[in-house]
C-alpha cells in the first residue's frame, strides 16, 4: 500500500473512504504491548499458510486483492478475488474448499458482452449452503462501461456471471456501477448493495442501489432513496452488508446531506422490504461537520446488527464510533476510546472489510488503525461487554516486531464465543518487512500476536499483502485468506486454517 499522509487520510472520510477500498492494502500494524497471559491460556494453533494455486497463465493477484471469504463450516468455504493473465486481462477468481480440501481455482466467466479484457473484480462472496454461493462485483463491457454483475454457484458448479440490471434512471454510456456486498441467508436467496451513476441531464450523480435474489432470480436493482434531504449529488457509497435472517438485512456506507456534510448511512431490509436509507445519529461530541461514515457491519442470527465507522469530533479529531440496531431502528452511535497514549487526533482509519464481529448481543469486538502520541500508526482492538464498549487496547506484536508502520491496522475479526475471538493482519518487523499475524482473545484478554509462516519460505507479505478475512465457525476452527509478495511485484494468494 502506498504511504498515506494525514491530509490524505482526512479526505478519505465519507465518500472517499469507500471509493478507496478497492485499492487499499490490508496491512495490519500491531503495536508492541505486553498483556498478562493466563497460565491456562492456549492460543489457536494456526497452521502454516498455503499458497492458492492460480489458473494457468496467471501473473499473480493485482494489488494483492483477495478480499472475501465465506464458510458454511470449517471445511466448506469459498474465497473470491481476481487475477491477471500474461495477456494483460483481469479475471474473477474463485477458490473453494470442499470437505477440508482446497480445490483447483475457477475463473469466473464474464457476462455476455464483456470487453476482451473484462477487468472482472469480485468484491464479495457469500454462501447460503455448501455448494450454493453467490459472488458480486464489477466488469467492463464492450462499450467500456463498468457494470455490476452477479454469479451463482449451484450444487457445486459456478454458472456464468450475469450483468445486474440497474435502475431505470441509470446512465447508459459512461456508467461506473459496482456491486459492493452480498449476503445469502439461504441457498439462492441473497441481498446485495452497490452504487451507480444516474442519467441526470446536467451530469451523472452517484446513487446507491439494492438488489435481491429470490429462489435463484435476481431482481432489477432499485435506487436507494434517503429519508433526509441530500446534496444535489448525494455521492452514496456502500461498504458492507449483513443479514440477521432471510429478508432482514442492513447495508452501511455514507452519503452527503443538504448541508454538504458526509453522514453515515444505513439501509435496512425488513421482512423482505427495503426501506429508505437513514442517517446515523453521531456521538454527542461530533462536530457539526461530522464527516461520518460507516464501513463495517455484522448481524447476529435473528437478533441485532452492529456497525463500525468514523466521525470528526468537535476538536477536529478523527475518531471511531459504533452503533447497533434491529428491524430498521438504530440508536445513537458511541465513540470508541483509543488506547492510552493515543495522539490527540488519533486519525482512526478503518479498512472496510470485517473489522467488527459479535458473539452475542452486546458482546462484540472491533479493530482498526490509530495514531499514537509518538506519531506511529498502530492497530487497536476494542471490546464491547454486556452492551458497554471498553477503551481500546494496542495490539501486541510478535517477537521481532518493530512497529505497525504507516499502513497498519486491524483488518478482520471473528468471534465464535463471548470473550473468545480472533483478529488478523500484518505488522512491520525489525528488518523493515511486513509480516502476517494472527491474534487470539482468551477469556476476554487479547494475547500477543503470532507471526504467520508464509508459503514457499517467502520473506514478506509486501506492502500490498496481508490477511483480508477470517471466519471462525467454532472457537477452535478458523479459516483465513490473504496474499503475500512472492517475488518482484508478483503477489500470490494464501489460505490459512487452524
Amino acid at each position: 500500500m502506498v504511504g498515506v499522509d494525514d491530509d490524505t487520510r482526512a479526505l478519505e472520510i465519507g465518500v472517499l473512504t469507500m471509493k478507496f477500498l478497492r485499492n487499499v492494502v490490508v496491512l495490519v500494524a500491531l503495536a508492541a504491548l505486553v498483556f498478562a497471559v493466563p497460565a491456562s491460556a492456549v492460543t489457536v494453533p494456526w497452521q502454516h499458510a498455503k499458497e492458492v494455486a492460480l489458473p494457468k497463465g496467471s501473473t499473480g493477484i493485482p494489488d494483492g486483492f483477495l478480499p472475501s471469504l465465506s464458510c458454511v463450516s470449517a471445511r466448506e468455504c469459498v474465497a473470491g478475488g481476481d487475477y491477471t493473465t500474461t495477456a494483460g486481462a483481469t479475471n474473477g477468481l474463485i477458490v473453494s474448499e470442499t470437505n477440508g480440501t482446497w480445490r483447483a481455482p475457477i475463473t469466473l466467466v464474464a457476462p455476455v458482452g464483456a470487453n476482451v479484457n473484462p477487468d472482472v473484480t469480485i468484491f464479495d462472496v457469500s454462501c447460503g449452503a455448501a455448494g450454493n454461493c453467490a459472488a458480486v462485483g464489477s466488469y467492463e463491457d464492450s462499450a467500456r462501461n463498468i457494470v455490476p454483475f452477479t454469479a451463482n454457484e449451484v450444487n457445486g458448479k459456478w454458472l456464468r456471471s450475469r450483468e445486474l440490471t440497474l435502475p431505470k434512471n441509470a446512465i447508459v454510456n459512461g456508467q461506473s456501477g459496482e456491486l459492493r456486498a452480498v449476503e445469502c441467508s439461504s441457498a439462492y436467496n441473497c441481498s446485495a448493495v452497490g452504487e451507480y451513476f444516474d442519467n441526470y441531464r446536467a451530469y451523472p450523480r452517484s446513487q446507491g442501489f439494492v438488489a435481491t435474489e429470490v429462489r435463484g432470480h435476481w431482481s432489477i436493482a432499485r435506487e436507494v432513496l434517503i429519508a433526509q434531504k441530500t446534496n444535489f449529488n448525494p455521492f452514496v457509497t456502500f461498504a458492507q452488508l449483513a443479514c440477521s435472517s432471510l429478508g432482514n438485512c442492513v447495508g452501511v456506507g455514507s452519503f452527503i446531506d443538504a448541508h454538504d456534510v458526509t453522514e453515515g448511512l444505513v439501509v435496512s431490509q425488513v421482512r423482505g422490504v427495503w426501506h429508505k436509507g437513514e442517517e446515523v445519529s453521531v456521538p454527542a461530541n461530533a462536530s457539526a461537520f461530522s464527516g461520518a461514515s460507516l464501513s463495517e457491519v455484522t448481524c447476529l442470527a435473528r437478533s441485532t446488527c452492529d456497525a463500525l465507522g468514523t466521525f470528526i469530533s468537535q476538536t477536529g479529531a478523527l475518531e471511531a464510533m459504533a452503533t447497533s440496531g434491529a428491524n430498521g431502528a438504530w440508536g445513537r452511535a458511541v465513540e470508541l476510546t483509543m488506547p492510552a497514549g493515543a495522539n490527540a487526533n488519533p486519525h482512526v482509519f478503518l479498512f472496510g472489510f470485517d473489522g467488527i464481529a459479535c458473539a452475542s448481543s452486546g458482546n462484540c469486538s472491533a479493530g482498526g488503525q490509530y495514531k499514537s502520541s509518538t506519531g506511529a500508526y498502530q492497530g487497536f482492538l476494542a471490546n464491547e461487554v454486556n452492551g458497554a464498549w471498553s477503551p481500546a487496547v494496542e495490539m501486541a506484536l510478535p517477537a521481532g516486531g518493530r512497529s505497525g508502520g504507516q499502513n497498519g491496522g486491524v483488518v478482520a475479526l471473528a468471534c465464535p464465543a463471548v470473550g473468545e475471538c480472533q483478529a488478523s493482519g500484518s505488522y512491520l518487523d525489525t528488518a523493515g518487512a511486513y509480516q502476517a499475524v494472527t491474534l487470539s482473545e482468551i477469556d476476554g484478554v487479547w494475547q500477543r500476536g503470532v507471526k504467520v509462516t508464509l508459503p514457499s519460505s517467502a520473506s514478506t507479505v509486501g506492502v500490498d499483502g496481508g490477511i483480508y478475512d477470517i471466519v471462525c465457525p467454532t472457537p477452535s476452527s478458523c479459516v483465513g485468506v490473504g496474499s503475500y509478495l512472492k517475488g518482484g511485484a508478483d503477489y500470490e494468494g494464501f489460505t490459512l486454517q487452524t
